[in-house]
């Protein structure tokens, strides 16, 4: 196989990464829409919503680079260049994150809206992801060299690990393990969920309760998505032939520490970590 895999559609030659990139987008949202609960969100609440994460996710992906080689980074600063390439994944969600929660206390939204993302997002990555490896060493998300049956050579004769595949991989089984999460998340419409939030709340401390049968703590589904996902990319980073200047570890694998670090403690019960959704016959009727 010579990389890049360019996809040939009739007189059409297109690069990978640009074609799978764009299908990632637009799968990805084509699902959210498709799976999304009623929420009864006004429509500026929802857009101001959509620009936190849009802008927060950008910002977040671009930082997280820049770190990646800050001596690099400043180097090219000094000399007046505008580094608007490169991002990462970790980066944009970490970022969107933050996006998010300013812009719900911005615009006084208070009800979870998380676990809408998980399974959009686990798609359109594995998605993205089939471009990154047909990419090929210009991608620079492969692996370091290695001696194992899965090694693939990128075109320079070197055999290394395919890191993309490998995360694929782990998506697609991360979407199997969460599904009954993201079946019980699905027996209350958002809509409910934000109508009757005043008495549904419990204190932190009985988080754990949600856990029992006919219970769910709304944003448990996307909780355990970014706890996995990052703790993923923790151990991956490891095989990646980035630099890694800080103590052993990378620039991804210090935001995947404080990633894990904060959705530990809302898994705990200790954070807001969403509100517990109480399951009755007549909201059954709402599991798509």
């Amino acid at each position: 196989m010579e990389f890049p895999v360019y996809i040939h559609l009739g007189a059409l030659r297109i690069h990978p990464h640009v074609l799978f990139e764009t299908l990632s987008y637009f799968i990805g949202f084509r699902i959210y829409l498709w799976t999304r609960r009623p929420s009864g969100m006004p429509k500026l609440v929802s857009l101001q919503i959509l620009a936190g994460t849009i802008l927060g996710a950008a910002l977040g992906s671009r930082l997280l680079f820049w770190f990646e080689d800050p001596s690099a980074t400043w180097t090219q600063l000094s000399q007046g260049h505008l580094l608007w390439g490169g991002k990462t994944i970790v980066g944009g969600l970490l970022g969107g994150l933050i996006g998010v929660e300013l812009a719900k206390r911005w615009a006084g939204w208070n009800s979870s809206t998380g676990d809408d993302f998980a399974y959009p997002l686990i798609i359109g990555m594995a998605i993205g992801r089939i471009g990154c490896f047909l990419t090929g060493l210009e991608d620079r998300t492969y692996g370091v060299a290695t001696t194992w049956i899965t090694g693939v050579d990128f075109g320079d004769g070197i055999m290394r690990h395919p890191t993309q595949l490998y995360e694929i991989v782990f998506l697609l089984l991360l979407a199997v393990i969460l599904y009954p999460q993201y079946k019980r998340s699905r027996y209350l419409p958002l809509s409910a969920m934000n109508e009757h939030c005043s008495t549904m709340a419990q204190p932190a401390g009985d988080a754990h309760s949600s856990s029992s049968a006919g219970n769910y703590q709304s944003g448990r589904l996307f909780q355990w998505f970014m706890t996995s996902y990052l703790l993923f990319r923790l151990l991956i980073e490891f095989i990646k032939p980035t630099p890694h200047l800080y103590g052993g570890l990378n620039n991804i694998q210090l935001a995947c520490i404080a990633g894990i670090l904060y959705y530990g403690w809302l898994l705990s019960g200790r954070g807001k970590g969403g509100r517990l959704i109480r399951r009755s016959p007549a909201a059954s009727g709402a599991l798509k």
